[in-house]
């Protein structure tokens, strides 16, 4: 049985389009980045879940004990079930994805766990604060990471670990800092407009 969630879609306007998946941070819901992903593939299939599980009434992909201290066994539990939902979306055309800080990091535990699944992804302000085994599977995927230097929550160290990471199984990686912190800004948007567009060329 492929694991589901509650999710906004947006129907391809082509056959053989890509489809977009919009992952939100804590706090966010399905609509957060809904508008970018218009913006950024208009073509595209758009789908957007909400994240089950509640933190003090926020909403996210999966369960911590403390910032930056992961509950491993819900992680596990969860990838597996976005790993399912992303496999139950496979068409004709490329699977991107883009994920916030928590739907970076559910993202990217995915991307770890089962390499086949997207074909480009753009991880903002993802924190894996461990060094993941190597996995086959990532050779000519596309990620771009976006990150600012001065974040408290994900440090600038972890991002560069985990970009090494991939590049060291494979993936086409680039990195798109800004100075600021763990905001979103209109650099990496950019970065990310850029990245989708050829990801997908």
């Amino acid at each position: 049985m492929i694991e589901t969630y509650v999710f906004k879609e947006h129907p391809a306007s082509e056959a053989g389009a890509p489809t977009l998946v919009l992952l939100h941070g804590t706090g966010g819901d399905e609509n957060q980045f809904f508008s970018l992903g218009r913006q950024l593939l208009p073509n595209a299939r758009l789908i957007a879940p909400r994240g089950d599980v509640s933190e003090g009434g926020s909403l996210r992909y999966f369960k911590r004990t403390g910032e930056g201290v992961y509950d491993m066994d819900d992680l596990r539990l969860r990838t597996e079930k976005m790993a399912g939902f992303l496999e139950g979306l496979k068409s004709d055309g490329p699977l991107v994805a883009l994920g916030y800080s928590n739907g970076a990091n559910i993202l990217a535990s995915v991307m770890i766990a089962r390499p086949d699944l997207v074909d480009a992804a753009v991880l903002m302000h993802p924190l894996i604060p461990w060094i993941p085994s190597d996995v086959a599977g990532l050779t000519g995927r596309k990620v771009l990471i976006t990150a600012g230097k001065r974040d408290p929550i994900c440090p600038a160290p972890k991002t560069q670990a985990l970009a090494d990471w991939f590049g060291k199984q494979g993936a086409s990686v680039q990195i798109a800092w800004h100075e600021g912190g763990h905001e979103i800004t209109q650099t990496e948007l950019a970065a990310a407009a850029s990245f989708v567009q050829s990801a997908i060329g």
